[in-house]
């Protein structure tokens, strides 16, 4: 097998990699970098031109996985994509959102090559976009040779797949975003044991150690202690989370918490496409029955929307609890708003729950030290740290210690290494030619084509 990352700039991003099985020619992801703007912010899809693409896999409905597909599928007009079921109930709004957004950049002049799609596109390629369901074996052609199709379970959010690949002798099997443990609404990762010849496994924690005293369970306890102590002081709670999983996990967490009279009763705020997304959660529930979640959290919560008069930069109008996107922070969002006129007031707190990229506002953050000055550059704002800036150990991403065990039951002949900043990858390098010393430990450079 030949692969190609056409990640521009490595790490985590527009994660999309060009595999070529035989004569068959397959796309796995076409993501967008949230922390770039226009082009820059896709795959480099050089590669592919002059290219009969026969196939392209959707792992699942993170925009950094799906964010510049119908560029792709423009380029390559007949090529069927595919994804799991619970993806496929997904995707469509995912990607009118992404076009929302481009839409409003360009209004806003803060990029002129905007949009790279339209709404208009996204309704035409919806046909070609297809769902399958988990553990189902699906069978493509290309001119001469066959690939066999499975997708496994992956945690993470609803719909996410590991892809297994066979072809001819050869078992090849992509972890995509994968999370072994169970969360609230959804079940960890179920992936096949044994030997695959390649593993094309994600990294994102590699760079950071397990915390054996901390449970996912004594995490969920440890925030909303946070949260009662903040409230309790008058002050607000930030929760920066990810529309599309986070949210609505975090919200069932608090549902939770207050149906057993664990949480203070306070305002709870929500707004946004995580909120929207919870009508799909509700219709994968119950249609799929693959994750655990009811939109009646909404309502027992009574979650109102963001205040309309709000301010990027001012204080909050009223102190409460604030769960919204980005979960990184990035600029021009809810949670970096909200944040900017929070950090300077010792009485508030900012709770991240999942993974923040180091060169994100959210990254940055968590980097820093109480009484540091902090730029929020986009809200114009700049302010000492004075609020309390925690981590919660509930991200979506494995363990590395899990990932690990995984890769060394498999026993592969190659691991390729992707989705994770240098220093996760250099950890997994590290490990995995100490205990599989006769496998080839492959950090593709973007762009470089690799035999695995």
């Amino acid at each position: 097998m030949k692969l190609i990352d056409l990640n521009r700039t490595g790490g985590i991003g527009a994660n999309s990699h060009f595999l070529r099985l035989g004569d068959l020619s397959i796309l796995v992801d076409c993501g967008m970098n949230p922390k770039l703007d226009g082009r820059e912010a896709t795959p480099n899809l050089a590669p592919l031109r002059g290219t009969a693409l026969d196939l392209i896999i959707i792992t699942h409905c993170h925009l950094d996985h799906i964010g510049s597909l119908p560029l792709a599928m423009r380029d390559h007009p007949n090529t069927p994509v595919i994804m799991t079921t619970s993806s496929r109930m997904l995707i469509e709004r995912m990607l009118h959102n992404s076009a929302s957004v481009m839409m409003r950049q360009k209004a806003e002049g803060d990029a002129p090559d905007m949009p790279l799609f339209t709404h208009d596109e996204v309704d035409r390629i919806a046909g070609r976009l297809t769902g399958l369901p988990f553990r189902h074996a699906k069978k493509f052609r290309g001119r001469k040779d066959e690939v066999e199709i499975i997708f496994h379970p992956a945690g993470h959010i609803a719909g996410a797949a590991g892809v297994e690949l066979r072809h001819k002798h050869r078992q090849i099997f992509l972890t995509g975003d994968v999370l072994f443990e169970d969360q609230r609404i959804l079940p960890g990762a179920k992936f096949p044991a044994g030997h695959f010849d390649t593993l094309i496994m994600e990294t994102t924690r590699g760079n950071t150690e397990r915390r054996t005293s901390h449970t996912r369970a004594t995490e969920m306890e440890r925030l909303v202690t946070s949260i009662n102590d903040t409230i309790q002081r008058e002050g607000s709670f930030l929760i920066p989370v990810f529309a599309l999983g986070r949210m609505q996990e975090l919200l069932t967490i608090l549902h939770d918490a207050r149906k057993f009279g664990k949480l203070v009763d306070c305002p709870i705020y929500a707004s946004g496409l995580g909120m929207d997304l919870c009508d799909y959660f509700d219709e994968i529930s119950r249609k799929t029955k693959h994750i655990q979640f009811t939109r009646h959290v909404i309502k027992d919560l009574k979650i109102r929307p963001m205040p309309r008069k709000f301010t990027p930069g001012e204080p909050p109008p009223q102190a409460g609890l604030y769960v919204l996107g980005s979960g990184m922070m990035v600029e021009n969002t809810p949670s970096y708003g909200v944040a900017a006129g929070m950090l300077g007031h010792a009485r508030n707190t900012i709770g991240f729950v999942g993974y923040c990229d180091p060169e994100t506002p959210g990254g940055e953050l968590l980097a820093a030290k109480p009484g540091d000055t902090f730029l929020f550059t986009k809200a114009n704002v700049k302010t000492k740290i004075k609020a309390r800036v925690e981590r919660f150990e509930l991200s979506g991403h494995a363990d590395r210690e899990d990932l690990l065990e995984f890769a060394i039951q498999a026993a592969p002949r190659s691991i390729v290494l992707t989705h994770g900043d240098q220093p996760a990858r250099d950890w997994f390098t590290r490990e995995l030619s100490l205990a599989l010393p006769n496998a080839k430990i492959i950090d593709p450079t973007p762009g470089k084509e690799y035999l695995v």
